[in-house]
């Protein structure tokens, strides 16, 4: 899957680990999403998007 997590990030000018706190994961977990490592529960994609005000397809597409 790939995402924009950190393209939408960097427009608010927020570290992974602030970003973190607001969706209630670890920094670690926001880390492994970036990075391709992981893809996120159904829940956290969509609380990421409501963050961000977008919808899930904006973040998060199938490769």
């Amino acid at each position: 899957m790939n995402n924009e997590l950190k393209v939408y990030r960097a427009k608010r000018d927020l570290t992974q680990g602030e970003l973190a706190k607001e969706v209630g994961v670890t920094r670690q977990t926001i880390n492994a999403i970036e990075t391709g490592r992981y893809d996120p529960s159904l829940d956290l994609a969509f609380k990421l998007a409501e963050y961000f005000d977008c919808s899930v397809e904006d973040l998060f597409t199938r490769e």
